[in-house]
């Protein structure tokens, strides 16, 4: 065996030292580089692009040979080499595009001809879709970001890349990675990355997406949050409805006519490209693109992106996808970021045997090792040549990398961060980092821990967080965070301090453990319908001290397990030494003549507050969400969501007698909710619920159903409150009751035909809130408004109504990410 072995190893040293390499540039007629165009070795698979300089490089076998080079835009060119195993050079200079028009004559009035090519174009779409049922091919990815200009701050913290370059132009990310893309349609594909590898970070995986953005589409998505509607193809059904075409001219490629056509979006702020697409005549088939959206195209978060892309053919009557590239570029917040995706096809099997289980939930898989490859296997595999100065940022980032091990470089490092900032004590947190150790330590920041409320008045609450990763990597799931918080009311002169500790772990499937503990500060409804900031400001400006609450000595734990496809279940125990708080001030801003503060207790429910009193409580829940999807890691496996909604069913036991225990009861509850992204009309979410008690021969008001109220201006979760309820009026522990929220968001239809609220890029929002307890007992809001005012802001106008009583109505605001009217519950 062992001469076998080494017959074959010798086989291949052989015909390495035999085979040739060819390596040149590409540039246009006046010298500038064409990035990423292709180079193809003519009558056969073969080829390789160019990379962001124009170089390339191909190995071959001893021969002669026709070398193709291509660029969308530019005339095709072909040169032919005599291969021997002394290295050679071929570089390509191209030519602009000569477009033909001698046999095209527009009569004033007349139509372009580009319309007719579109509308051949948009009848034969369906049949070039689904022209390949199923394929299977190799896919090269390699994705980089760069700076042009970067903030010396950012939220008042400096902007220190920690890789002692002060230069405001800089790489920033670098990705490559080697996948095999399947694909069986209608909708099954799966992707096996062979080798990645991200500068800098050894542990890392790199950017992984080879799927193919097909313009024979309708409606084209382009990630998750650039348009949640997608974009119009300018080949789609409707195209003509929102497209406006000119005839270039045409070319020709191996007897092959190709029609260069103008796309011109009919109206601004709607999800439409610009640029240029290339028909062949008479089969009527994409040969490539250059195309382009921008912010007119309603873009989220990235200012420009152009997409190339080119078709080569793969027998007479197929063609295939040879590259894709993507260019995005963005300024926010003092940053200037620009780069290019680009994806080389090769080897497709257009009659793949797929095994009847290949498709799976599984749609992303990183093999095991494919982030351990040596550099010596990425300069044997990569077709793309790398740029001096990728070549540089992987010297430069993989020595900081090894800098960053020893336990000094360590030391230092957190010297320099660790030192505490008046902005990071007073406003943004403050975190001191133990890299060596893999852990680090967050105190909140001063003025989002004081609070004001009737029972403590001035409130000091201060919460630090431990977290620790037990292994080296940075994406590990074995984490330990432990969370202190201490509390003081300065009139009550009450001291309450608890702790959380969470546990996570899990090889394939993600488990924790939480287990706290101490006396806190608990509202009447436990999910905390309004936070501390409302409250504060609700009570000092106009005395409405909507928040009731009460102390207990408490101790949980709570245990959750995924257990893949989708299910996910946990379990817990809770026992409340509760205790019953009163008022000690009556603070306010201003002298309220006509009004005074309410007590601490829900006034709706109780004509007085409870009495000292113990509960052990019970729960159980198990959620499944069917057909999730996962992407799987050599160690884990991570769910991505679904297509299908999220269904939970819970259950929870008051516990007599346990420590005790005075409560007695069960109820259940069972919840259905789901994000339905509807393309072009808009993003609709919704959730229904249902539950009750089966028994309540001691329930305490902690214990009851609640529904989420809001009596503020500030809005709450529009998915899981009332936006115009009282907190406590419609609590209950009816044996039945039902929920009912649903949200339209719809992402810039109809306002965009709107002036300057299109250019303003504001979006239409709507819905509607109900429940139902009992014949008598209903109620039902309706709420329309804009969202994205200013990115951030939503503005809502709500109509309540209940069973034989007045409309109520009332106005919403809310800040995305920075401001709601729920609280948290830890």
């Amino acid at each position: 065996m062992k001469y076998f072995l080494f017959l074959i190893a010798y086989i291949n040293i052989t015909c390495a030292a035999y085979a040739g390499k060819i390596s040149g540039t590409v540039t246009d007629s006046n010298g500038i580089i064409l990035p990423y165009a292709s180079i193809l070795v003519k009558g056969t698979s073969k080829g390789t692009t160019a990379n962001n300089e124009g170089k390339y490089f191909l190995n071959l076998d001893p021969g002669k040979y026709t070398i193709i080079c291509q660029y969308v835009g530019y005339e095709r060119q072909e040169k032919t080499i005599t291969i021997s195993s002394e290295p050679a050079t071929l570089d390509f200079r191209l030519a602009l595009q000569q477009l033909s028009l001698n046999a095209v004559v527009v009569k004033p009035g007349g139509e372009d001809p580009a319309y007719e090519i579109i509308r051949q174009a948009i009848k034969k779409r369906e049949y070039y879709l689904n022209q390949l049922d199923r394929f299977q091919c190799d896919v090269y990815i390699k994705g980089q970001l760069k700076l042009r200009n970067y903030p010396k701050k950012f939220f008042g913290q400096k902007v220190d890349f920690e890789d002692g370059d002060t230069s405001k132009k800089k790489m920033v990310y670098l990705s490559e990675t080697v996948a095999t893309y399947s694909v069986q349609k209608p909708n099954k594909s799966k992707v096996e990355v062979i080798s990645t590898k991200v500068s800098g970070q050894s542990d890392a995986f790199g950017f992984s997406a080879p799927q193919i953005i097909s313009f024979y589409e309708n409606n084209i998505e382009i990630g998750r949050n650039l348009n949640p509607r997608g974009f119009i193809s300018p080949i789609a059904n409707n195209a003509l409805n929102f497209y406006k075409y000119k005839f270039e001219g045409s070319f020709f490629e191996d007897g092959k006519e190709i029609n260069k056509i103008k796309v011109i979006p009919k109206r601004k702020y709607e999800p439409l490209f610009s640029g240029y697409i290339n028909i062949t005549e008479g089969d009527w088939r994409i040969h490539s693109v250059q195309l382009e959206l921008t912010k007119e195209s309603q873009m989220q978060f990235v200012d420009t992106l152009r997409i190339d892309q080119l078709y080569v053919p793969f027998d007479k009557d197929v063609w295939v996808i040879k590259t894709q590239v993507l260019y995005p570029a963005v300024k926010i917040f003092g940053f200037d970021a620009y780069g290019s995706f680009v994806n080389v096809y090769s080897k497709f099997d257009l009659d793949p045997a797929f095994e009847k289980k290949f498709f799976n939930n599984t749609f992303l898989k990183f093999n095991e090792g494919s982030n351990k490859k040596p550099a010596d296997y990425w300069d044997t595999i990569r077709p793309v040549p790398l740029q001096l100065e990728e070549i540089a940022d992987y010297r430069k980032k993989d020595s900081l990398e090894k800098a960053r091990r020893d336990p000094h470089y360590l030391d230092s490092l957190d010297r320099i961060k660790n030192k505490p900032t008046v902005t990071g004590l007073l406003f943004t947190g403050q975190t001191f980092s133990k890299e060596k150790n893999r852990s680090q330590f967050t105190s909140n920041s001063l003025l989002s821990e004081i609070s004001f409320n009737t029972v403590e008045g001035l409130a000091l609450n201060w919460r630090g967080t431990f977290s620790k990763r037990f292994d080296s990597s940075g994406f590990s799931r074995r984490n330990l965070i432990i969370t202190p918080v201490l509390r003081y009311g300065f009139s009550n002169k009450h001291f309450n301090a608890y702790a959380v500790a969470n546990y996570s772990f899990g090889k394939k499937y993600l488990s924790s453990i939480n287990i706290s503990g101490g006396k806190k500060i608990y509202q009447f409804n436990n999910a905390a319908p309004i936070s501390p900031f409302v409250n504060t400001f609700s009570t000092l400006l106009w005395a409405s001290n909507y928040m009731k609450i009460y102390e207990a000595w408490f101790g949980r734990i709570n245990f959750s397990k995924g257990i893949g496809e989708g299910v996910r279940v946990s379990a817990g125990l809770l026992y409340q030494d509760r205790i019953p708080l009163e008022n000690t001030t009556n603070y306010t801003w201003k002298d309220w003549s006509t009004r005074k503060y309410t007590p601490n207790y829900p006034t709706d429910l109780m004509l007085q507050n409870f009495t000292r009193h113990q509960a052990f409580i019970a729960n159980a829940l198990i959620s499944w969400r069917p057909g999730s999807r996962y992407i799987e890691f050599p160690d884990r496996k991570v769910m991505v969501g679904s297509k299908y909604p999220m269904l939970s069913l819970q259950y929870v036991q008051g516990v007599p007698a346990i420590f005790g225990s005075d409560v007695e009861y069960s109820k259940w509850k069972f919840s259905v909710t789901q994000d339905l992204n509807l393309k072009l009309a808009g993003t609709f979410s919704y959730t229904f619920a249902a539950g009750g008690f089966i028994n309540k021969n001691n329930v305490q008001v902690p214990d009851y159903n609640h529904l989420n109220g809001n009596q503020t201006i500030i809005a709450s979760d529009y998915l899981n409150s009332f936006q115009l309820l009282t907190y406590y009026q419609f609590s209950n522990t009816s044996s039945f009751y039902s929920t009912g929220h649903v949200e339209h968001h719809f992402n810039g239809l109809f306002t965009n035909k709107i002036p300057l609220i299109k250019k303003w890029n504001w979006q239409l929002v709507a819905g509607a809130n109900a429940f139902y307890i009992n014949p008598s007992t209903k109620y039902i809001e309706a709420f329309a408004g804009f969202e994205n005012i200013l990115k951030i802001i939503r503005a809502d106008f709500v109509m309540g109504y209940q069973q034989d009583r007045q409309p109520i109505m009332g106005l919403r605001i809310s800040l995305r990410g920075f401001l709601s009217s729920s609280g948290t519950e830890d």
